[in-house]
């Protein structure tokens, strides 16, 4: 019986193996002295030599490359997406040293905590700090919809649509630049969930200093322009149309459920109102949120997260009120208020401002008003 290898060897042998796979190309890997120590093929020496692609890895005290030469399939793989998925290799490779099941365990739990199956918080929490995820930082779920890529002509899940997701997650975090700490997980039907860190600090790059913020949505904005930014990045690596649905951010873990809720909505509505190859949020639906929601929280939220500019704002609350009650014609609404034309339209024009909508445009109109109408009716 032979002795096990060291985890160096045997970590080098399932990279080799796994990127090959994935971007259809030879693989090698080398040690800190140039020699070869796994290879997805005979031509190892070829590869080390004529290779597209060298990153550095590292396990316990010993360093090497992985070589990835040039590749064989129909398909261009981009080197910036070639490193990512071999970076990702490497963080899964070691965590499996580690955790042997890791990646199905990561998975299951994934899964419960997204479907709202999660037992409690605190064994969640204490079963995904043992699988190497931290699960304490506030967490938005991106809703990424890849079946044209993942699924292919066939539109059914096999193994190469698994490989296809792999690739997907591997962009993904090297996107966001997530060492171990890239929570993604491929639900099927060619959709992968990203839970991202969504507090300031992670959205740092994208924030701008004036944006307002409410507990549910906060950093909302900056996560759109992350998400933008992500959707080109995929369309590129993968050279299909990719829509991506968000959720905000809801306190808990068990918020995450509510947040995966929230991508579906919007990706579903987004779709079948503009198409693929976007990115939607429920708050930049307009009127198709409050109608075509079911969730009667995810409504009332939305209403208050509309409205929530104006909270300070009484005096523009009633005038927009009166303005309502005279079907939005503005002689009428400034003679009830007592004041003059030119003082209304100057209270509207703060309106704009301070959410976005304009009153005097019918589908904000109908926002703003069944937003109050909505909140009213939960007070």
């Amino acid at each position: 019986m032979h002795p096990p290898s060291p985890p160096f060897e045997r970590i080098a042998r399932e990279i080799s193996r796994r990127a090959a796979e994935l971007l259809s190309a030879p693989t090698t890997v080398l040690d800190a002295q140039g020699g070869v120590v796994a290879s997805s093929d005979d031509a190892s020496s070829t590869v080390a030599h004529e290779s597209t692609l060298r990153v550095p890895f590292r396990v316990a005290d010993r360093h090497g490359h992985v070589v990835v030469g040039e590749g064989t399939g129909e398909e261009i793989i981009s080197p910036r997406l070639a490193r990512s998925v071999v970076e990702l290799l490497v963080n899964q490779a070691r965590a499996r040293e580690d955790f042997p099941h890791g990646p199905e365990l990561k998975d299951k739990l994934l899964h419960d905590l997204l479907l709202g199956e999660a037992v409690s918080e605190d064994s969640s929490t204490a079963r995904a700090r043992l699988l190497g995820m931290d699960l304490a930082p506030p967490r938005a779920v991106l809703l990424v919809d890849a079946a044209e890529f993942i699924l292919g002509s066939n539109g059914e899940d096999d193994a190469r649509s698994r490989r296809r997701a792999d690739l997907v997650i591997g962009s993904v975090a090297g996107f966001f630049r997530l060492p171990l700490d890239t929570i993604c997980t491929y639900l099927g039907r060619g959709e992968v969930a990203v839970l991202k860190a969504s507090d300031s600090r992670n959205l740092e790059t994208w924030a701008e200093d004036d944006e307002a913020r409410t507990p549910s949505w906060s950093n909302l904005a900056a996560l759109k322009r992350a998400a933008t930014q992500l959707l080109e990045q995929l369309q590129v690596d993968t050279g299909r149309h990719v829509t991506i649905g968000l959720g905000r951010y809801h306190r808990g873990l068990r918020g995450l459920a509510r947040s995966h809720q929230d991508a579906q909505a919007a990706l579903s509505l987004g779709r079948r109102l503009h198409g693929d190859g976007r990115v939607y949020s429920l708050d930049a639906l307009g009127v198709a949120a409050f109608l075509g929601v079911p969730d009667e929280r995810i409504k009332l939220d939305l209403a208050r997260h509309l409205l929530t500019p104006l909270d300070a704002e009484a005096e523009l609350l009633f005038t927009l009120d009166v303005f309502f009650q005279h079907d939005c014609h503005p002689l009428p609404t400034a003679k009830a208020l007592g004041i003059h034309r030119n003082t209304l339209s100057y209270r509207l024009d703060k309106t704009q401002l301070l959410t976005g909508l304009d009153p005097r445009h019918f589908d904000h109109a109908v926002q703003i008003r069944l937003a109050m109408l909505l909140r009213d009716f939960a007070r």
